[in-house]
């Protein structure tokens, strides 16, 4: 089991010192562990990711191999996502114990049936843009009117849509073009603004080389529309929990507390120790270049960094307006995500929260208030 140092307040600094003298100054390296785990008496516990291993899950893979699920009695199973599975409809069916999923994904599935529960919402922020080369002359939502615009549905599209309409622009206002998970075509000009994220496309850009100077393209070279600037962003990653169990089965509810405070640790680690926690994602069998993984990485730190109330703790108006986008938002087709407002066990704060208290009372910065991303430099390929 590996451990590593963690983010401390003051008071938790003076409790740590205090402790490595009452444990006979006992290493963070040491293999000292709870009494579950030195026991091996382990629970076992399957998280499914909603893709497949890359660094938007860094802090998973890194609370693994950290031994943070270990410390807190569980023995954790990651299993990947991919274009044919639906992680809510995983949990809901009771094949996993948790998953991670996009709240707006969820809720039509919450509508349809699916009785599952947002118990932690890891990333604060949207990384979700709409980015177009300064030629375009595509600065707002209201200038995709008219323009070949990508997405790639499969419910990415609704900010797209939701700022759109927020600016009077119509879906059939412009030419949706159906865009595949690269940026082939925006590179090729098929696609006048296209569905990026920060931590994956808009770096494919930048590790192309621009044909027309030999060397890399430039953010300089591109327009990006935020959605959380237009004010259309939508919660995305979340961990979900089955509903049921959390109301009747009182171990499963200890469960979930422990394997949220595992995780946030997870991703303590992963903003700390960019470098190694791109290794990690990558020995975990992500096919990813190196270079890419660890902008990856970082980026997604920024989603979750600095944390307003504490991470994985759900904003009641991020959530409102995650639901009226969900409601009131039309396709193409002119349906929405949900037509009926979620049950209000939709989400919960009780779970993260407590284990955000004990983290606290460890010592743990849970906001990382002084956190700050690293420069990482980009090269052709991401390599």
């Amino acid at each position: 089991m590996k451990h590593s140092t963690r983010w401390l307040t003051a008071a938790g600094a003076v409790a740590a010192a205090g402790a490595l003298v009452l444990t006979g100054c006992t290493a963070a390296g040491d293999t000292a562990s709870t009494d579950d785990s030195s026991s091996g008496d382990l629970t076992p516990v399957t998280l499914q990711l909603q893709w497949v291993a890359q660094a938007q899950f860094a802090g998973y893979y890194a609370a693994v191999d950290q031994g943070y699920y270990e410390d807190e009695g569980l023995d954790v199973t990651i299993e990947e996502g991919g274009a044919d599975i639906v992680p809510q409809d995983v949990l809901a069916s009771g094949d996993v114990d948790y998953a991670i999923s996009w709240v707006p994904k969820v809720l039509g599935s919450i509508e349809q049936g699916a009785n599952i529960t947002d118990v932690a919402q890891i990333f604060e922020r949207s990384a979700t843009t709409q980015i177009s080369f300064k030629d375009k002359n595509i600065t707002s939502p209201a200038d995709l009117a008219g323009k070949n615009v990508g997405s790639w549905g499969y419910g990415n599209e609704w900010e797209l849509f939701a700022g759109m309409q927020k600016d009077g622009v119509e879906v059939g206002d412009i030419s949706l073009v159906q865009q595949a998970f690269d940026m082939n075509a925006f590179l090729a000009g098929d696609i006048d603004a296209a569905q990026a994220m920060t931590y994956n496309e808009y770096a494919q850009v930048l590790e192309t080389i621009n044909p027309d100077t030999g060397e890399l393209y430039q953010p300089e070279d591109l327009n990006v529309i935020d959605w959380n600037e237009e004010g259309t962003a939508m919660l995305q990653d979340a961990i979900w929990a089955n509903t049921d169990k959390l109301a009747d089965d009182e171990a499963y509810a200890d469960q979930t507390v422990k394997f949220i405070k595992a995780s946030i640790k997870g991703w303590i680690y992963a903003a700390e120790n960019p470098e190694d926690a791109a290794t990690i994602v990558a020995d975990a069998g992500s096919a990813l270049p190196a270079g890419h993984q660890l902008w990856m990485t970082n980026e997604v730190s920024k989603l979750i960094f600095p944390s307003t109330n504490g991470v994985g703790l759900i904003d009641e108006a991020a959530w409102a307006n995650t639901v009226d986008i969900a409601m009131n938002t039309k396709n193409e087709t002119g349906g929405t995500i949900i037509t009926t407002d979620p049950p209000e066990t939709a989400y919960s704060n009780e779970y993260v929260q407590k284990a955000l208290d004990e983290l606290t009372a460890e010592g743990v910065d849970v906001l990382g208030t002084d956190w700050a991303p690293i420069d990482v430099t980009l090269t052709e390929g991401g390599e």
